[in-house]
């Protein structure tokens, strides 16, 4: 019979409990730490106290503010400014929420990295704005920047998120988020704006109750409540499709580029142009300087001195956007679906020689689509075609841009910098947007496209003009200082 040792036995026993014992504890701690940073994670710190308004102060406009039901109530009171409830405190990154209610037709908003100091327009409270916009405009959520700029992010760039807002005395959840040169917004879920710009990296959040002037308004009211913020372990909602607006110059960010965008013209270098029925990028002309292209002063007439450019690439179903600045009087344009001969039609291939036929004379610019860049206040063809349809942002001498209504606002001053886009679905729907409203959108080569082709001063080319599957993108020179930057594209 053979006897069996317990003793040799007891160690594998231990061993295995001395396992099971560390898993456990492992286990437990990777519990506790996770939770640790969960917590850190949800940490809010709230901003209003429900009772009074500790910790914020007033600056601008006489609009009355109270903490009242757990409710900071905002109250506009007629002829004075804008009036902003002011946090004592500044803030560079982090993640604010709210909860917003505001009385039908009036406006308000949320500043953040906000700053005022008397260097500056006597201590006008300047810097981002969150929209609250209770009217039929639905621009709530949009990015504003007050008392600079202007609009950065206009709602109609995102027009799924029009609707987001809860209008006639509901209560909305609003959310911003501020990371970096990253500036986000969010209504009851859903995101509505997203701007890229280094302007601002810190300031103070106000609640704004807005300038009234009509005695009928006075004594409407906007209402806050559970106000509170985050500043460490931030964590981002996870990106998303929306449309970006990078105020950067000749930048693209990785949120960009992950939506298809490049750089169409590097800012540095004349790579990717050249001369509109040129093989290369004009000598003279033009002009390259700071991260500025611009179109040196002849003698104002079409493409007389250095001439157009053009992309060596073309394009068919794309968004491209762009920066310009004009000079007083100023005329230039954008033009896409560029055909450089029409008689005979010739397309160009890229990295092939330009063969124009040997009795070919160049008259004018190449013919396209035109996104019409003007200063309409000064330069006579504002005034010429039909109905406007030469004006700035217009299908040039096709279709008017429409600058009415809320687009009131759509141009700049002359020597500020817009911004122009132009989106060709696949379906060949097109749209203009100056500044971020849609001034114009069409269907090429519909019926109506082809009636009011007809008609234009493009008739001559019947349906030739701008039917082209493909085609480069052209910068127009009309002999007067234009400048360009931040060139943008992405094909669908």
């Amino acid at each position: 019979m053979t006897k069996i040792s317990i003793k040799k036995a007891k160690p594998q026993i231990t061993n295995l409990k001395l396992i099971q014992m560390k898993k456990i504890t492992f286990l437990f701690l990777s519990i506790c730490l996770l939770s640790q940073t969960w917590a850190q994670t949800a940490k809010w710190t709230p901003l209003f106290d429900g009772k009074t308004l500790k910790g914020w102060k007033q600056l601008n406009g006489q609009a009355k503010y109270e903490a009242k039901d757990g409710t900071i109530v905002g109250t506009a009171v007629a002829d004075t400014p804008n009036s902003f409830l002011t946090t004592e405190k500044d803030y560079g990154d982090f993640i604010f929420e709210c909860e917003v209610n505001v009385d039908e037709g009036l406006n308000s908003g949320i500043q953040f990295r906000s700053l005022s100091n008397e260097t500056y327009n006597k201590g006008r409270v300047h810097g981002y704005q969150m929209e609250i916009d209770a009217s039929e405009r639905n621009y709530s959520g949009g990015i504003y920047d007050e008392a600079r700029r202007g609009w950065l992010y206009v709602p109609e760039l995102n027009e799924s998120a029009m609707t987001a807002f809860k209008r006639f005395n509901q209560w909305n959840k609003y959310r911003i988020e501020a990371i970096g040169n990253s500036l986000r917004t969010f209504i009851n879920g859903v995101e509505v704006a997203h701007v890229i710009d280094n302007v601002t990296a810190s300031g103070f959040i106000c609640l704004q109750v807005h300038s009234i002037h009509n005695k009928e308004e006075e004594g409407k009211q906007v209402r806050w409540k559970n106000v509170r913020i985050q500043t460490a372990n931030l964590q981002p909602a996870p990106a998303s499709n929306v449309r970006i607006e990078n105020w950067i110059p000749n930048q693209i960010a990785a949120e960009e580029k992950a939506q298809g965008f490049k750089l169409l013209w590097d800012g540095q270098t004349t790579n990717g142009w050249r001369g509109a029925y040129k093989e290369a990028f004009p000598k003279a002309g033009w002009n390259i300087k700071d991260g500025v292209l611009s179109v040196d002063k002849g003698d104002g007439a079409e493409s007389t001195n250095g001439g157009d450019i053009v992309t060596t690439e073309q394009f068919g179903a794309f968004e491209l956007t762009f920066d310009f600045k004009l000079t007083e009087g100023a005329n230039s344009g954008v033009k896409y679906f560029v055909r450089e001969l029409l008689q005979p039609v010739m397309e160009y291939t890229p990295g092939q020689a330009l063969c124009l036929p040997a009795d070919y004379v160049k008259k004018g610019s190449a013919v396209g689509l035109e996104f019409q860049i003007l200063d309409d206040a000064k330069h006579p063809d504002a005034k010429m075609g039909a109905s406007g349809n030469r004006t700035i942002g217009s299908l040039y001498d096709l279709i008017p841009a429409d600058k009415t209504g809320a687009r009131r606002g759509a141009v700049k001053k002359i020597g500020d910098w817009n911004q122009g886009r132009v989106v060709v679905y696949p379906n060949n729907h097109v749209e203009h947007y100056l500044n971020g409203f849609k001034v114009v959108e069409y269907d090429r080569n519909s019926d109506f496209y082809k009636s009011l082709v007809e008609r234009s001063k493009y008739g001559v080319w019947g349906n030739r003009f701008g039917s082209a599957p493909k085609g480069p993108i052209l910068l127009q020179d009309h002999g007067d200082v234009v400048s360009y930057r931040s060139i943008k594209i992405r094909s669908f």
